[in-house]
């Protein structure tokens, strides 16, 4: 077998390893935009924005459910039901990062599809609540880089806290 064999069945391998984590990145990516719109929906950018920074935070419910099943198909599906703390926390960290590595395509979608206007209203409300004194400071936080940015660093610090925590009730206990 030759070297480039050798590198395309170990890339395979890799692939292949990370499988569930890559399906479940995706499903979050999607939760994430589907909860967006119903933010949207339900006027949380724009006549109920006052609200959003409250409510938004209730993602947290479902991304945590998504966590949890996407270690529990790892440990069913790819360890034939048995994980140790250490590999549940290494497949939560990849899927973390790939979550992490989606965020800046899902809040582009979010900021430039799903709800366009979601910045300006929030630049003005906050102008007006007194949170910034300017227009310009307020744009300063408020805009697709900063969020981007954000997204992923949350992304990728959140899911790896939510492993960390998750896999002490999904590991396999010793007997």
């Amino acid at each position: 077998m030759n070297i480039t064999n050798v590198r395309a069945n170990q890339k395979n391998r890799t692939v292949k390893n990370i499988k569930i984590e890559i399906k479940w990145a995706i499903i979050f990516s999607i939760i994430g935009l589907l909860w967006m719109v119903l933010e949207k929906i339900t006027g949380l950018h724009g006549k109920n924005i006052d609200y959003q920074m409250y409510l938004t935070n209730v993602f947290a419910i479902p991304a945590i459910i998504v966590m949890v099943m996407a270690l529990k198909d790892k440990k069913k599906n790819f360890y034939g039901g048995q994980i140790t703390y250490k590999l549940g926390l290494i497949s939560g960290i990849i899927l973390s990062a790939i979550i992490a590595f989606l965020s800046p395509v899902t809040q582009w979608i979010t900021s430039y599809v799903i709800s366009p206007e979601y910045f300006p209203n929030v630049i003005k409300r906050s102008v007006e609540l007194g949170y910034y004194n300017s227009t310009v400071e307020a744009e300063a936080n408020f805009n697709y880089p900063n969020y981007a940015i954000q997204g992923a660093i949350g992304a990728l610090v959140m899911g790896i806290l939510t492993t960390a925590i998750a896999m002490i009730f999904i590991r396999t206990k010793n007997k």
